[in-house]
């Protein structure tokens, strides 16, 4: 009866370490003697067809010599004009999660703007924006463990929601993601 319990515990610790073990996707890791940087791949966390109009929202996690950031990237491209967007130091972003609660997370870039540029090739407008967002404590480890469900972006003068899919299939990165698993499947790669 021991044996059995012994070899029991053992195949469910080796579970356990297995599903901690994750396939991480890291993009950039750099270590010194003075600086830690680690950065895991961008990910689509939404995404927007409509006629010829796209709108993409791309994030990415960044261990900085032990601060973690949020890198969030938003690209839109049109034919059609583009309103400008802007994130201030009283931008942030909120994230409900399927458990109820709600994470915050708050800018840590300069006043910044969408860029502008039109492709000539296809006659698109082309605004693209990458901030930084840092973690607060509260909360953090709920990120671990619960799935997004809703993400609000607050730019400068507008409040966007956005709402987070269990499955995403893309029309532009023509594969299937999972949105809502995001900080699931990225934040144990991050953290050292």
């Amino acid at each position: 009866m021991i044996k059995k319990i012994v070899v029991l515990l053992v195949f469910s610790l080796n579970l356990v370490s297995l599903a901690q073990n994750k396939d991480c996707s890291i993009d950039f890791e750099e270590k010194t003697d003075s600086t830690y940087i680690k950065k895991t791949t961008d990910f689509m966390l939404h995404e927007k067809v409509f006629g010829n109009a796209t709108e993409l929202v791309m994030a990415s996690i960044l261990n900085n010599n032990g601060t973690v950031l949020l890198s969030l990237q938003m690209i839109q491209k049109s034919p059609e004009f583009i309103p400008a967007f802007c994130f201030d130091k009283s931008s942030k972003i909120y994230f409900q999660l399927n458990n109820g609660k709600i994470i915050t997370l708050l800018n840590v870039s300069e006043d910044t703007c969408a860029s502008n540029s039109f492709d000539t090739e296809t006659k698109n407008n082309i605004k693209v924006i990458t901030n930084y967002f840092v973690f607060v404590s509260e909360n953090y480890q709920d990120l671990k463990t619960s799935p997004i469900s809703l993400m609000r972006i607050k730019y400068v003068g507008e409040t966007k929601d956005y709402a987070v899919r269990t499955e995403l299939k893309s029309e532009i990165l023509n594969k299937t993601v999972n949105p809502s698993l995001f900080f699931i499947d990225n934040l144990n790669c991050i953290d050292n």
